[in-house]
């Protein structure tokens, strides 16, 4: 006789397969090209992995202190405070995670207490409203200005309420490839200066911004860094997003409750990981060299796209690349990306996937973060359009 599994009310009802997943098996079903998800098809610095390595051969391999290696978060500050002005304390400032996605989680079950409201920015990264719901949150939604995908900040005060506890912007923004400028910054500086809402910068993009166009972190605006998480990723930086370590940098009474958390839910961070980076941090070059890396790349794929009847969307930052499909087809974003895969054979991503009411403006995302030989290969397909 069978036993019968007992049955219990989902935390999260509404979540199902994501997009990434249904566009990768429908790519590898089909031998598409996979400009789907946001992750190199290239190798890191081998440099890195022989620091890694080193590491390990040193040693390195038990339990490292739960904020993490001392030497990394002392490179992290001093990265901070050279590109931005602000030093954090790197013993209690600055924390390395198990990715930006674990940092993020953290950050909301830390500050989000039932029925506190979190005002997130449309379209945006799949994680954040499940976090939300999740930690007994109330996500409100708040659109980037569609078309131009700038934040409206009549919008954003409106949304601001008795109950509001988080703000969530992301920039560089993924998907639509733009960057908050300095007065855009400084305008949210302003509007929460009254208020005692707390702030993610998820900013784990802030090294591909193109153009001779700065970041502009909010560790740059005393009256965001005061108030901020500040989410960043080595993954996204040094192309080993399969490692899955990532930093936090907060005042220390955030980063304090940041850790009652952080210590429960994963606790620590792999050692061998955090000292070969640390070891490989005392060589700024590969950061500082990234947007002309990622320029050239940026610049390789639009050449191509323009031999298309796509209308391209402004890179500014990021390793995304957002087209309009009107001129293309009549199909909405979803049906033309699986039509894309199965009769062109490359992936892409819709963009109403990243909308919480799937807003459809007949935009999709490719990734351009893959070897010069892969993006020839999916233009080739793709100037049949």
């Amino acid at each position: 006789m069978t036993a019968a599994t007992p049955t219990f009310p989902s935390k999260l009802p509404n979540v199902g397969t994501t997009i990434f997943s249904v566009m990768s098996a429908l790519a590898n079903e089909h031998q598409a090209v996979n400009l789907g998800q946001g992750f190199p098809d290239f190798g890191c610095d081998p440099k890195l992995t022989d620091a890694v390595t080193a590491a390990m051969q040193a040693g390195h391999n038990q339990y490292p202190p739960m904020p993490g290696m001392p030497q990394l978060r002392e490179a992290v500050a001093a990265k901070i405070e050279a590109l931005h002005g602000k030093r954090y304390d790197a013993h209690s400032e600055i924390t390395i995670t198990a990715g930006a996605t674990q940092a993020i989680l953290t950050v909301i079950l830390a500050t989000v207490h039932a029925g506190d409201e979190v005002i997130v920015l449309d379209p945006c990264y799949d994680s954040y409203a499940p976090n939300i719901e999740l930690a007994g949150g109330v996500g409100v939604r708040v659109p980037l200005t569609p078309g131009t995908f700038r934040p409206d900040f009549a919008k954003i005060a409106a949304a601001i309420t008795p109950k509001t506890r988080l703000l969530i912007v992301n920039t560089p923004h993924n998907p639509s490839a733009t960057i908050w400028s300095a007065d855009e910054m400084r305008q949210l500086e302003a509007l929460l200066a009254p208020t005692n809402v707390l702030l993610i910068s998820d900013e784990v993009y802030e090294h591909m911004v193109f153009d001779g166009a700065q970041h502009e972190s909010a560790a740059r605006f005393a009256g965001l860094a005061a108030r901020t998480f500040i989410v960043s990723s080595f993954g996204k930086t040094f192309h080993v997003t399969g490692w899955k370590v990532g930093t936090v940098a907060a005042p220390a009474a955030l980063m304090a409750e940041f850790r009652k958390v952080h210590q429960f839910n994963v606790f620590t961070v792999n050692t061998p990981m955090q000292v070969g980076l640390a070891t490989y941090m005392a060589d700024p070059a590969p950061y500082l060299e990234l947007p002309a890396f990622y320029q050239r790349k940026r610049d390789l794929f639009v050449d191509g796209l323009q031999q298309t009847r796509f209308k391209l969307l402004p890179t500014a930052g990021t390793y995304f690349q957002c087209v309009d499909i009107s001129a293309v087809t009549d199909l909405d974003e979803s049906a033309f990306c699986q039509w894309l895969v199965k009769e062109v054979g490359v992936a892409a991503i819709p963009l109403s996937a990243f909308y919480g009411d799937h807003f459809d403006q007949r935009v999709v995302r490719f990734c351009f973060a893959k070897q010069d030989a892969t993006l020839l290969a999916a233009l080739a397909r793709l100037r049949k359009l």
